[in-house]
């Protein structure tokens, strides 16, 4: 099977989209193409008003072991490159976005899965950023976001050394969210992207923007909150003991 990115509508949840990683012949290792791939197809997808959540996740037993290493042959910068604008391109997705993860996510995985707002975690699940083994220089950008999500002492051990990690220890530094029982992952990350897609996406939109550290907006939201009529329906709906029905974004 050719390695590709795919789009698929998520289980049981509308609204959501699943992009799947696939290179099963090589564990859903990333090549040149798929690094090139990616910003167009997250284009595509914030673009579309049906999507509401986006959830990232490899096919099989793995999420992504990194980058195909024959396609390091390639000029060093160029590759580097093309990860990092992959990397931005799914942090700057304008709506939230969740890694779903089995098995091995090491690497430029570790990267794609530190670009998403949130990260949850099959038991078992290894994670690892790899570029002291290869004598590569991490990029700074994906440097920042891996300390802002573990700190500066667990980030120096996990760039210093290499070494693999396993859920309970992710957990632990914040490198993950949640971590599910085997077998249970899909049910918790369909059952969550519901609760995603049914909340404010006026809300998630500017507190994405606050968290990720545009702080200059705040003009713009308050214009957009009072356009809305997302906070009046939420009101309302409290009052009446309803789900709201939010319209921002549709």
């Amino acid at each position: 099977m050719e390695p590709q990115l795919k789009a698929v509508p998520a289980d049981g949840a509308a609204g959501v989209v699943t992009v799947v990683i696939s290179n099963p012949a090589k564990r859903n290792a990333m090549t040149a193409a798929m690094w090139r791939a990616l910003p167009g197809l997250l284009a595509d997808l914030a673009a579309d008003r049906d999507v509401r959540a986006l959830v990232l996740t490899g096919q099989g037993e793995t999420f992504c072991a990194g980058a195909d290493i024959s396609t390091l042959r390639e000029p060093g910068d160029e590759q580097q490159a093309l990860a990092v604008r992959a990397e931005e391109a799914l942090a700057a997705f304008p709506k939230p976005t969740l890694a779903a993860v089995r098995g091995y996510c090491v690497g430029g995985g570790s990267q794609l899965a530190a670009a998403c707002d949130l990260r949850f975690a099959e038991e078992g699940a290894l994670f690892g950023v790899t570029p002291s083994k290869l004598g590569i220089v991490y990029p700074s950008s994906s440097t920042r976001r891996l300390t802002s999500l573990v700190g500066p002492s667990a980030a120096k051990y996990l760039l210093f050394s290499g070494e693999l990690i396993d859920t309970e220890r992710a957990l632990r530094t914040g490198l993950v969210d949640e971590v599910l029982p085997a077998g249970e992952l899909g049910k918790r990350v369909a059952e969550f992207s519901r609760v995603l897609v049914g909340r404010s996406q006026l809300t998630q939109a500017a507190a994405k923007e606050f968290v990720d550290g545009r702080t200059d907006r705040d003009a713009h939201w308050a214009e957009q909150a009072r356009g809305s009529g997302d906070t009046a329906e939420g009101v309302t709906a409290f009052l009446e003991r309803r789900a709201p029905r939010f319209t921002y974004g549709i």
